[in-house]
């Protein structure tokens, strides 16, 4: 049998467990049967409404946690594109035909996600298992003793929910101090020179996701030259944005005295040796020369900068590139290459955030990323910056951080 052969929607009617999907913005786009039977509505009062609006928390109860768990754990799928499982949850279910009445109910939801091609979520799979019955077992041999039981591990279930929600607060507010210490130690954007340049920074999204991404560009010692600089330090949150500060300034002050972007990135490798978390983080350095018209780059293990020419025509730069920053016991001399441009060329440095995808060839991103700037190539450096972002990133965002430089030659 053929996948065409088979019907998917009558299947997903069929299925004995509670099932149904969810778009992004939390509505019921469907729900099986056996969903429909044990909550008690009909096909009409559920789809097309939110989620909350269907099943809200029991105002009666201000010790309800059941639909806030369940919104974190929807909200954690979205942001991840991970299936989460929660731990059993109580619920408090309105009675569709005896308003004002709520019956207890005990759920135990599994959320997943449905990906389209670019890796976004485009629908929630909410599977629940309904053990009401269970956590309400009397009579019959032991069936007082399965309902201690049952009762204590809701108890246990209901304290680890709200461990977990202690450690999303404390999580979110590490994430908003990274975010302020990473956007204060970020140049802001500038005019290189004469040169139009637009810089960006987005964070990942999801509390857990702030990571070390970073850029720099300076002006350089000797004719016309500036150096544009990008790197990205493996690890999250503070320790990662604490590291990315000290390699960013470390990068920015061996170029302003290096003889060229590997020399600056040798100095940097053996810096990041004894620095704790900068093991295996990557940068691209180049150095711009607007008198020569040439850029001369090396990268340490981070993805080529793109040179859009003034013709159109794009040039990864990939000439030089060697494994990441302490990545070898011993400092050997990086790579460094040269290209030539004419006026009117765009150069575009950036971190993985922009063009990787889970479950996507690192190819397909590059190549996404190069149709987008020679689109946009004859467009100002800030508005180009823009519809790139836009183009590329995932509308709720990224699960990755992610900086990108545009530099107008």
């Amino acid at each position: 049998m053929n996948d065409a052969a088979i019907d998917y929607a009558g299947v997903f009617q069929a299925l004995p467990g509670m099932v149904a999907l969810l778009t992004p913005d939390l509505k019921y786009a469907d729900a099986n049967e056996e969903f429909l039977r044990v909550a008690g509505r009909t096909r009409e009062q559920m789809i097309g409404r939110h989620l909350f609006e269907v099943f809200p928390d029991n105002p009666n109860d201000t010790t309800a946690t059941g639909m806030r768990n369940l919104e974190a754990s929807l909200y954690r799928v979205l942001a991840t594109g991970e299936r989460d499982a929660m731990a059993l949850q109580r619920y408090d279910v309105a009675c569709p035909d005896r308003p004002g009445e709520w019956e207890e109910r005990y759920w135990s939801p599994v959320n997943a996600p449905v990906l389209d091609a670019d890796g976004k979520v485009v629908l929630l799979v909410h599977r629940v298992e309904e053990v009401t019955e269970l956590i309400r077992a009397r009579g019959g041999p032991g069936g007082g003793r399965a309902r201690v039981l049952e009762a204590e591990l809701y108890t246990r279930a209901r304290e680890l929910q709200e461990l977990n929600e202690r450690l999303r607060q404390a999580h979110a507010r590490e994430r908003e101090v990274a975010i302020a210490l990473q956007e204060a130690m970020l140049p802001a954007r500038r005019q290189v020179g004469h040169h139009r340049a637009a810089v960006r920074y987005r964070p990942a999204v999801g509390a857990l996701n702030v990571c070390g991404d970073w850029y720099d560009l300076v002006d350089l010692v000797g004719g016309n030259r500036i150096g544009v600089s990008v790197g990205d330090v493996v690890g999250h949150g503070l320790g990662a944005a604490g590291v990315m500060g000290q390699l960013r300034s470390a990068l920015s002050a061996a170029c302003r005295v290096a003889e060229g972007p590997a020399q600056a990135l040798n100095v940097l490798g053996r810096y990041a040796h004894v620095v704790d978390g900068a093991e295996s983080a990557t940068a691209v350095a180049t150095f711009i020369d607007f008198d020569h018209r040439t850029i001369t780059y090396s990268s340490a293990g981070h993805p080529p900068p793109v040179l859009v020419h003034a013709d159109g025509r794009v040039e990864f730069l990939d000439q030089a590139t060697d494994p990441p920053l302490d990545a070898r016991p011993a400092p050997v001399p990086r790579p460094q290459a040269v290209t030539t441009y004419t006026d009117g060329a765009t150069l575009a440095l950036y971190t993985d955030g922009l063009v990787e995808r889970r479950r996507e060839d690192i190819d397909t991103g590059l190549a996404r990323l190069a149709d987008s700037l020679r689109r946009h190539c004859t467009q100002d450096p800030e508005f180009l910056a823009d519809a790139v972002l836009l183009e590329l990133l995932p509308p709720g965002g990224a699960t990755d951080d992610t900086a990108l430089v545009i530099v107008r030659l």
